[in-house]
């Protein structure tokens, strides 16, 4: 499956199927949101918090992917991410694109 943020791949003339999405919505871990908050005082990354939003745009992705293939799609373009709390202490990140099949 390729999967690019364009709306096209190169030499391949692309039938649409439909948009396709994956989300998940991850919790902060009260023990890692207690350290992190230590972590604002003297500034820098929140290594705990990108690691979970990568697994959380890892996870929406493959479920993006899961939703194309039962398309019968050989790929996804114009992939986007969006992300947004749903409640304290916990985000959604959604991946959404366009499911394409090549044309013969």
């Amino acid at each position: 499956m390729i999967l690019v943020s364009t709306d096209y791949i190169s030499g391949k003339e692309l039938e649409m199927l439909g948009l396709v999405k994956g989300s998940t919505i991850q919790s902060r871990n009260v023990g890692r949101d207690i350290t992190q908050g230590f972590k604002t005082l003297v500034g820098g990354e929140l290594k705990a918090y990108t690691e979970m939003m990568n697994e959380a745009r890892a996870i929406a992705t493959k479920r993006m992917v899961e939703e194309a293939e039962k398309l019968g799609a050989d790929a996804v373009v114009n992939i986007r991410y969006a992300s947004a709390a749903v409640l304290q202490g916990a985000a959604e990140v959604m991946a959404y694109g366009t499911a394409v099949k090549y044309k013969a």
